[in-house]
């Protein structure tokens, strides 16, 4: 027991110094950028990424100071991440509206339904933790409300706890399908940046198959299928068509 005891604490005591490390070394990158020393900063930002940390203000910081040095496909790339964790941070969808419109594409999405609309209003109101955590709180409100429409002998008191308790049933299973239905999109939905300045689209998974349409770096794409060292693609518009993957940068 004091052997495993001695484990935890040396571990705790290691986490803390590793993030009191990388704390310190996120202050020094922040400086480096208010400095205007941007590929410093950059430096100092991606240890920070490959040590596995991620964070929607890290990216936020990382994709500004690439703006700030005219990458502007880096500078999408981590506004898409940071947007990923934190879908709507203002200041990170003004930014990355901003971005966009450096890019040589301009792909008008494909027109939605209205109910489209007022559901993925809705559903990007939260990430994935946020809305579980409200669905674990619904059935705990839901179960105490159980308890009192169990146990209370007053009718006023039954009725309330019964009519509340099936509105927040209800509340807390929607909640817990779309924090469900989010983190598997999270997990399964690949999403890409072009990074190379001009690339075609190919018919086919093949350099000799037939061009589709030319589109050029910093674009958004989504990756429905991996063949070898290609990628099938989609853009907003609905057009589909293969890329090397070495032309694109994983969200």
């Amino acid at each position: 027991m004091k052997r495993i005891l001695t484990i935890i604490t040396l571990a705790i005591i290691f986490n803390s110094v590793y993030s009191a490390e990388f704390d310190t070394l996120f202050s020094k990158a922040n400086d480096e950028y208010n400095n205007e020393m941007y590929t410093n900063a950059i430096e100092d930002y991606l240890l920070i990424v490959d040590a596995g940390y991620e964070s929607d203000v890290l990216y936020f910081n990382l994709g500004n100071a690439y703006f700030k040095i005219s990458d502007v496909p880096s500078a999408i790339l981590f506004y898409e991440k940071a947007k990923k964790l934190n879908p709507n941070d203002d200041d990170i969808n003004f930014n990355l509206n901003v971005a966009n419109t450096k890019i040589v594409d301009k792909i008008e999405p494909v027109p939605e339904l209205f109910f489209w609309q007022w559901w993925r209003s809705i559903y990007n109101l939260f990430d994935a933790n946020t809305w579980a955590k409200i669905s674990v709180a619904g059935f705990i409100s839901f179960f105490v409300l159980l308890a009192f429409y169990l146990l209370s002998k007053l009718l006023v008191i039954r009725k309330t706890a019964f009519y509340s308790g099936v509105i927040i049933l209800i509340l807390a299973i929607f909640t817990f399908i779309v924090a469900n239905q989010k983190y598997n999109i999270s997990k399964n939905q690949n999403e890409a940046i072009v990074f190379a300045p001009t690339i075609t689209v190919k018919s086919s998974p093949n350099q000799n198959s037939v061009d589709l349409f030319v589109i050029h770096e910093g674009s958004k794409v989504n990756i429905i299928e991996k063949v070898g060292i290609w990628c099938e693609i989609k853009i907003a518009n609905g057009s589909v068509g293969w890329l090397p993957a070495e032309a694109l940068k994983d969200i």
